[in-house]
């Protein structure tokens, strides 16, 4: 179920997130949806759902790109405290079973039925909503549109970065730790080196061509 398109008489401030989508569903619990990790070439995608309470808004909340990393972890316990939240995981195996896109979307999903209150509306960052028998709408670019996405965006990002980080220790000499799995050249240059590990994305380019000729030169 989508969404009506937004009043324009509450038409959002682009420069920083705000309240306006939120105010324009009518609904009570809305939930901010985004995730973290759509391109790296190892790791999961990670998905947030976050109903804000609207006396509670915590300060600072942005698109966690434009966010430091401690400022990420300082603004991820404040928002973990003050509203509800869900996290929905997609692993590398099933991103390369079924594409990144559907794994993007089931992660959605999964961080909406993990919310202790199940919404009355949704709001997703991108252009493609997931299915929901909740009313829902996708807002481009609304890490920095909608408040609620944009504290979605903070808690994606903060577990998945932790999940790499984790990753790095059981897995070393990638530099996960650094890059968070992302095709740097660092990167690149460690998959020529040691190979893909189990975390890797095996249907990605870099990756699948880095095994295909390890397998033509094993041949």
């Amino acid at each position: 179920m989508t969404l009506k398109k937004q009043d324009s008489r509450h038409t959002p401030d682009r420069a920083t997130p705000n309240w306006n989508y939120e105010a324009n569903t009518g609904a009570k619990y809305v939930a901010g949806v985004d995730e973290a990790g759509r391109g790296p070439l190892a790791g999961p995608v990670v998905a947030a759902a976050v109903i804000l309470d609207f006396a509670n808004i915590p300060d600072g909340l942005n698109d966690s790109k434009k966010l430091s990393e401690s400022k990420r972890e300082t603004l991820f316990d404040i928002i973990n405290s003050s509203a509800l939240v869900g996290i929905g995981i997609a692993e590398p195996e099933e991103i390369d079973r079924i594409n990144i896109l559907h794994a993007t979307m089931a992660a959605m999903q999964r961080a909406v039925t993990d919310l202790p209150q199940v919404p009355d509306a949704i709001l997703i960052d991108g252009n493609r909503c997931p299915d929901f028998t909740i009313p829902v709408q996708a807002i481009v670019k609304g890490d920095a549109k909608s408040l609620s996405i944009a504290a979605a965006s903070i808690i994606a990002k903060t577990v998945r970065d932790r999940l790499m980080k984790e990753a790095d220790r059981r897995f070393p000499g990638y530099g996960h730790t650094g890059h968070k799995g992302y095709p740097t050249k660092a990167h690149r240059e460690a998959l020529l080196e040691i190979g893909a590990s189990p975390i890797h994305r095996r249907s990605y380019g870099p990756v699948r061509d880095i095994l295909q000729n390890i397998d033509i030169l094993a041949r």
